[in-house]
Order: structure tokens, then sequence, then C-alpha cells
């Protein structure tokens, strides 16, 4: 039964991922209608409904759904060991794509990567920069890259980064009558530039740390964004405090343009952590990617 089921269980996985009889066939190299006749006959041999059809979207039935959440995985593994196998030939070669957010890429990923990817025409990385906790198995990432060695079961994490940590941070001009914040919670006596998580469209709350004892503060303000840099020059342009990484605020801090503020208050914590999951047969060209990220010493 395997044997006649296999293509058709591909095209499944495919649709079924994509939501899109257009974009499945596309993909898997073959027709609209031969997709959608694979479906068919796999639902007729099955018994069951596998996908809802409107003339706007397809999604998984609940039985889809079952089948999906134990095929895809299956699938993915064998199309890694496919990769990993093509990559014994002499040159590694292959698409490696990552996720992380933007100033990690500029200040970690890419000032490494550059160093050898000269070496490798090859091999291909596509950088999609990303806040949120992304599942990098389900959105087919081979890696991600996030603070601190705390992941997901099933992971692996490597160390490319020094420590890091976050400054509260605003420009002369904005304390010119204002008081500095002594203590965390005097922030919310203040104009603060507020950070909006992707994930979940929530705020991010502000994390501090003395002796010992943790503090998080809801903050307020006029201005919002989704971007560091942008929240970086509102802070500079004098429009509130903001929460921002140190080495992104180190040019402006060390020229004037912005003060520090709780610096007691602003521990350092280990730096940036590349996760990828541990059931993956690393290829050749991924090895290489891994190899020049890790951080020496």
């Amino acid at each position: 039964m395997l044997r006649e089921n296999v293509t058709d269980l591909m095209a499944f996985v495919v649709v079924a991922r994509e939501r899109s009889f257009t974009r499945a066939a596309a993909q898997l190299g073959l027709s609209q209608s031969g997709v959608s006749h694979s479906i068919r006959g796999l639902e007729e041999r099955l018994g069951v409904r596998l996908l809802t059809r409107t003339t706007r979207s397809v999604s998984p039935t609940p039985e889809g759904e079952r089948l999906l959440a134990t095929m895809a995985p299956r699938f993915l593994e064998i199309e890694q060991e496919l990769f990993a196998l093509s990559d014994l030939r002499e040159k590694p070669a292959g698409m490696i794509r990552i996720t992380a957010d933007d100033f990690a890429i500029d200040t970690v990923l890419w000032p490494k990567l550059q160093k050898v990817l000269c070496n490798y025409p090859e091999i291909k990385v596509e950088l999609v920069v990303d806040y949120g906790l992304t599942d990098i198995v389900a959105e087919r990432f081979d890696a991600g890259v996030r603070l601190g060695e705390i992941i997901s079961q099933g992971m692996i994490a490597a160390r490319i980064s020094g420590n890091q940590r976050m400054v509260a941070v605003g420009a002369p001009a904005y304390f010119a009558d204002r008081s500095e914040p002594i203590v965390p919670q005097d922030l919310t006596g203040h104009n603060c530039i507020n950070l909006r998580l992707p994930t979940k469209g929530g705020l991010y709350a502000w994390e501090f740390e003395k002796d010992g004892q943790d503090f998080k503060v809801r903050v307020n303000g006029q201005l919002t964004s989704n971007g560091v840099r942008q929240i970086l020059q509102m802070a500079c342009d004098g429009y509130g405090i903001a929460f921002i990484p140190e080495g992104l605020a180190l040019p402006d801090l060390q020229a004037g343009r912005l003060v520090q503020v709780l610096g007691d208050f602003c521990p350092y914590y280990p730096g940036y952590h590349l996760y990828y999951p541990s059931r993956r047969q690393p290829s050749a060209a991924f090895s290489i990617v891994l190899d020049v990220l890790r951080e020496r010493g």
C-alpha cells in the first residue's frame, strides 16, 4: 500500500503545508490537475476527506491535520538525508536559511560569514530578520539565533557571541527638563519607546536585575516600533527612553547623542546562540557555517 501512496502522500503534505494547489504544483513540478488527481486518489483509498477546498482556500480537515503531523516530519528527515548525501561531493553546496534579529545579523552573523563564504561559492545563505521565537522546523529554517542558552526540547545550542546586555538610554535633550530614573519603577513616569513583539503582537516588558532580584517593567509612551534601529533613532531624536542592545547604542553613547540610565540594573547575560534540531544530520555546507559562527575563546 505504501508504494502506491508515497507520491500521493508527498503531494498531500505539500498542498497542506502551502494551503494552495497552485504553489504545491509549482514545487512538485506537476500540473495543478495532476496534484488534485493525486489527492482525490489518496482520499478515495483511505476513505476519508483530507482537505477542505473552497474557491479561495485549501485547508486540512481534522483527519488531514493528523496525517500531516505524522508525515511531514518523516518527509523532512528523508529530504535532509538526501541533501546530506548529495553534499558528499568535493565542493560543499546548498542553501542554509537562518532566522535572527537584525542586530545579530549585522554584528555577529555577517561579520563572520563574509570571511568564509567567498571560499565556498556554492553555499547559499538566506538571513531572515525576525524578532519572534520562530518555529524553525515548521518554517523550514536550518537554524535560528536567540539570546541565551534556553531553547526548546530537541534543539542544540551553539554559542556564537560574547555576553550581551540591554541598556536604557535617552538623549540629553530629553533629560534637560526631567529627572533621570533612579530605579526601574521610575520608568512609569517617563515617556518610553516600546518594542512590539511580532510573535504575539504584545509589548516587550523591560527586564532588569540587581543583587539577585529581577524587575520587569511595562512602560508607556508616545511611540512604539517593532524594529530596534527605529527605536534607537527615536531615542536619539529626544522622544523618550529606549531599551536596546548595548552594542547598538554604543556609538551614540560615545558621541554624546545618548546617555545611559539605570546602569546598575542592566546585567550581562549569555549572548547569542545558534540553535538547530538535534536530529538533523548536518550537511557539509551547514557544518562549515556552524564552525565559522561558533564563538572562539
